[in-house]
């Protein structure tokens, strides 16, 4: 029992907040896992095939790792869920403004609707923003510093 967590009955319990944004990113992992063979817009361009796939496959590892940080409490996790979050408004931002509506078409084979489309990639990265800015005031949370998860 020399490990701080064990000693110290208060960093038994997990927060309630962790415990959320560990299924959150379950959650993220899962839904990016069933995105394989699809194809994926990344930073203003559509992929399709294997490279497609391969950024499915490193976005799920990725999403795996957040997960598994969380319900370890890793300090370094801490700042890889800042990091991957404003990549993604990032990606999500350049996706809305580089591709056209017509090559998204296109690659789905029907009409979208572009309003709609804004409307939610803008509530997406609110979301995000919302949940960066959680995930910011709780770091006090995040309180294994071992730079490995197992």
């Amino acid at each position: 029992m020399e490990d701080s967590d064990f000693e110290n009955e208060h960093e038994l319990r997990r927060p309630l907040a962790i415990t959320l944004l560990g299924g959150l990113y379950l959650f993220f992992f899962m839904v990016t896992a069933a995105s394989y063979g699809q194809p994926i817009p990344f930073l203003g361009t559509i992929y399709h095939g294997t490279p497609a796939g391969a950024l499915v496959l490193f976005d799920s590892l990725l999403c795996l790792y957040l997960f598994l940080g969380l319900m370890k409490r890793q300090n370094l996790t801490w700042y890889m869920l800042l990091g991957y979050n404003a990549f993604e408004i990032i990606n999500t931002v350049t996706n809305l403004f580089v591709i056209t509506p017509e090559e998204l078409e296109k690659t789905i084979g029907k009409k979208i609707d572009f309003s709609g489309l804004l409307a939610s990639n803008i509530t997406v990265i609110i979301a995000v923003l919302l949940l960066s800015m959680f995930i910011f005031h709780h770091r006090d949370y995040f309180t294994n510093r071992s730079k490995y998860l197992f």
